[in-house]
C-alpha cells in the first residue's frame, strides 16, 4: 500500500512539473532496469495513473494521437497534502520544542463520512488519539491542518491549540519517544 502511494505521489509530482505525461511511457536512462524490470515499472505506472483518474486527481486527454495524463486541481491538492504528511514526518528528526499540538474537532453526525475520514487521515499522519476528536502532536503540524480544514471543508468545525503543559505526559513523551 505504501508503494502505490509513493509511485502515485512521484507521479502527481512529475505532472506538476511537466504539464503532461505520456501514458504508458516509461522513464529511460534509469540504470538497473533491464527488459523485464522495464515492462513491470510501465505497468505500474499505468496502474497509478488509472487509480488517480479514479480518485479525480488526473484526466486523460488526446493529442496528436497520443494519450496524455493531466493532472487536476483535487490533485494538486492531493499532492500538497502528500507533501505536508512527508514534512510531518521529518520533524521528528528535529528537536523537540517542549508544545503540544492539540487538535479537537467537533463535526455534526450528518458529516459523519467527513469525520471518520478526518480520524483515519490523523491516525495515518502519526497523531496520537486521547479521545475519540482529541488528538495529539509534538511537532508543528499547523499547514498541515489548515490544508486537511480546507480539503475536508471543516473550517469551523476544527480547533488547533499549541499548549505547553498536559497533565501525566509521560505516556504521551514514551509514545512519541521524547525526553
Amino acid at each position: 500500500m505504501r508503494h502505490k502511494r509513493y509511485m502515485q505521489q512521484i507521479l502527481l509530482t512529475g505532472l506538476v512539473v511537466g504539464g503532461l505525461m505520456l501514458v504508458g511511457a516509461v522513464p529511460v536512462g534509469i540504470p538497473g532496469i533491464g527488459r523485464r524490470n522495464k515492462y513491470r515499472l510501465k505497468n505500474q505506472v499505468k496502474t497509478s495513473l488509472s487509480r488517480l483518474a479514479y480518485k479525480g486527481h488526473v484526466v486523460f486527454v488526446e493529442k496528436g494521437g497520443q494519450r496524455y495524463a493531466r493532472i487536476t486541481p483535487a490533485g494538486e491538492r492531493a499532492l500538497k497534502y502528500l507533501e505536508q504528511k512527508s514534512q510531518l514526518q521529518l520533524q521528528k528528526n528535529k528537536r523537540w520544542d517542549k508544545q503540544w499540538r492539540v487538535v479537537i474537532f467537533d463535526i455534526p453526525e450528518r458529516r459523519r463520512g467527513t469525520r471518520d475520514r478526518l480520524r483515519i487521515v490523523m491516525q495515518d499522519a502519526g497523531f496520537y488519539r486521547l479521545q475519540d476528536s482529541v488528538w495529539l502532536y509534538p511537532y508543528d503540524c499547523e499547514d498541515f491542518i489548515a490544508l486537511l480544514k480546507a480539503d475536508l471543508k471543516i473550517g469551523n468545525s476544527v480547533l488547533y491549540m499549541a499548549v505547553d503543559q498536559i497533565e501525566n505526559d509521560s505516556k504521551l513523551k514514551q509514545h512519541f519517544s521524547l525526553r
